[in-house]
């Protein structure tokens, strides 16, 4: 019976092809025979059965966890100081964009020291991997140019699965910046330490001198009176210089908006300079061109760079007996004030640092000329305030110019 309701389909469609047979006129003998063939065929009739032996399991070796160095390197990729990767033994497994450019490209797996010689360094890379404890020093590179950084060793350890992966992380933090400014503060103070105690040393001289041998030297007084008011001029001058650099850089970052015309102002500085140029005898000529010239600017502040620039190109150039002052404003082209001098001219070791405070090509004859070393840093920091440019071209014997640029 389970046979005949597994096979019940077959055994219904021999029925009805049989029924179709006889309809058509087919013998019911033959379509008897043919009923009884089928339907045993059906009953007794096994399909064979294909067994299927399961495959035995493979052995397959324990999946070893990917490394975390990727991860790592991905990361430190996008900083924007230098970073290497060390292994256990020191080799370089990655480094940074940063790194390539401040030390040139190390290639993978080659040993640390075959890039960085420096002893501390490679020494604080051992102590770091013996001890697995962070590290820094301080390191100087002398080339290309001289930089100063703050190297720092540091592991970075994953655990997973009972797997250890361990690697080194060497930063280098760029402190040149921070190294110069100090170095500028430390030179700032010992050089107006020195210009204050030059005049101070003589009003403390002539003071004694004053109440002791000429306290009834009426000429001696008052020869000593007028030196004394000479020297005070000059802490005067120094301590405004000081105090308008002060200013100066509180407001170095905010440009100014106003629009100040050239030519007038050319005229303003030219005039009152003119008892000066008499005095030593040199003629401020002004070559301007016609109508407007007009930049962004403070007028107070521009008249003290002209001003500035004028009278050091009288007093240093008084040989050449002529100062000649063009204002150029070419179509599309940038404005330039250039001031210039028939003057004995600045050696070319000079130029770079004339902007330097305190610098003096010549110390005495700077003071001789009542100068307080600071005005050509005073102009510089004016003109980074205006966004403009101060370029000085120089020949010995030829004389000068100085050419602001905005």
């Amino acid at each position: 019976m389970a046979r005949i309701r597994r096979e019940r389909p077959v055994l219904l469609a021999a029925i009805l092809s049989a029924l179709i047979a006889l309809a058509a006129g087919m013998n019911k003998w033959v379509v008897l025979v043919l009923l009884l063939v089928m339907s045993l065929s059906a009953l007794f009739n096994e399909a064979p059965v294909l067994k299927v032996e399961p495959a035995e399991p493979e052995e397959t070796e324990p999946e070893t966890p990917p490394s975390r160095l990727q991860d790592v390197s991905a990361t430190l990729a996008g900083l924007d100081i230098p970073v290497m990767v060390l292994s256990d033994d020191a080799s370089v497994l990655f480094q940074n964009r940063a790194a390539e450019k401040a030390f040139g490209e190390v290639a993978l797996g080659a040993h640390i020291s075959a890039r960085l010689r420096s002893p501390g360094v490679l020494d604080m890379v051992r102590e770091t991997i013996a001890t697995n404890a962070p590290n820094q020093i301080e390191h100087a590179e002398r080339l290309p140019s001289e930089r100063v950084y703050i190297v720092r060793s540091a592991p970075v350890e994953f655990k997973a699965d009972g797997q250890r992966e361990r690697f080194f992380i060497l930063s280098f933090r760029d402190i040149s910046e921070v190294r110069r400014i100090d170095r500028m503060r430390s030179d700032f103070v010992a050089n107006a330490s020195h210009e204050l105690r030059t005049p101070l040393a003589s009003l403390r001289g002539f003071i004694e001198t004053i109440q002791g041998p000429a306290k009834n030297d009426q000429k001696a007084q008052a020869q000593f009176l007028g030196i004394m008011l000479d020297q005070t001029t000059r802490m005067s001058r120094l301590v405004d210089d000081l105090l308008s650099l002060s200013r100066l850089e509180l407001k170095s970052h905010i440009a100014p908006d106003e629009k100040v015309d050239l030519v007038p102002l050319l005229g303003h500085v030219r005039d009152s300079l003119v008892p000066l140029a008499r005095d030593v005898g040199v003629d401020i000529n002004l070559h301007l061109p016609d109508g407007r010239v007009e930049v962004l600017g403070d007028r107070d502040e521009l008249v003290q760079v002209f001003e500035n620039l004028m009278e050091n190109a009288c007093k240093y150039g008084q040989e050449g007996k002529v100062v000649d002052v063009r204002l150029k404003n070419g179509a599309g082209g940038p404005v330039e004030v250039s001031i210039v001098d028939k003057g004995p001219g600045i050696p070319a070791e000079h130029v770079p640092r004339l902007t330097e405070r305190f610098y003096r090509v010549s110390i005495e004859d700077s003071r001789s000329k009542k100068g307080t070393g600071l005005g050509l840093a005073i102009v510089k920091h004016i003109l980074t305030r205006h966004r403009a440019r101060l370029i000085v071209r120089s020949e010995v014997g030829k004389g000068t110019d100085f050419t602001v640029r905005f």
